[in-house]
């Protein structure tokens, strides 16, 4: 396999797109191999480089299936119950802190409550 082509950014020809542009169509990559890249020069980095498909390719997304969505919300619940206090807070808990605001500052959160 030879050299992959190379193109300025936002000068690559029709047919052409990149995972987040196929995305944005319905459709995903579909096994094809990267056919060609993107380059955006940077001053003090390296270039910029965006992979691209052919559109040709591409393949219509899978629809998700009732089992995928249970994973789905299953995990987004999982991120929203704090690993201290074991109850839903109400929002994701950031992984900064491990757990949520009320037991990362437990002596603020008094002062809060009592305001």
């Amino acid at each position: 396999m030879g050299a992959l082509p190379v193109f300025r950014w936002r000068l690559a020809p029709d047919g052409y797109a990149t995972r987040r542009q196929l995305r944005a169509r319905g459709l995903r990559p579909g096994g094809q191999d990267v056919a060609a890249q993107l380059e955006r020069p940077r001053r003090r980095r390296g270039s910029l480089i965006a992979y691209l498909y052919r559109l040709g390719l591409a393949k219509p997304v899978r629809p998700m299936t009732p089992a995928k969505w249970a994973a789905l919300a299953k995990a987004n619940a999982a991120r929203r119950i704090c690993p201290s206090c074991r109850l839903d807070a109400g929002y994701v808990i950031p992984t900064s802190l491990g757990m949520c605001v009320t037991c990362a500052f437990p002596d603020q959160a008094v002062s809060l409550r009592s305001a």
